[in-house]
């Protein structure tokens, strides 16, 4: 696992946020924190979780100022250098999910730079 890819090349839009999810590994949720969010992923901080080594998890988040709950799968791309969190890249989205995602992101968003 890279930290801080030296490849980065995310484009598009990301919003700062203070969002609790739960993040599934081996079919169990774990509290977690988010502090921005794109259309193709997010930063999330682990805040009780065990060590694992998985990669791929399941993610359930509800976007602020909305009542729909968000399931996606996600992968860690990277490791967090000073903090315990790490990038996570959404995997597979339902289109409805992902309709609602970039609905907020048009309205609460910035672009990379």
């Amino acid at each position: 696992m890279e930290i801080f890819p030296s490849n980065d090349t995310r484009v598009g839009r990301r919003a700062s946020v203070d969002l609790l999810l739960n993040k599934y590994l081996n079919g169990r949720p774990y509290l977690c924190r988010a502090s921005n969010i794109s259309r193709n992923g997010m930063l999330v901080h682990r805040i009780m979780e065990p060590e694992s080594e998985d990669l791929v998890m399941g993610l359930q988040f509800q976007l602020p100022d909305t009542d729909r709950i968000i399931t996606c799968v996600g992968r860690v791309i990277y490791e967090h250098e000073w903090i315990p969190a790490q990038g996570i890249q959404i995997t597979s989205i339902s289109p409805e999910h992902q309709g609602l995602l970039d609905q907020y992101l048009q309205g609460e968003a910035t672009p990379y730079g």
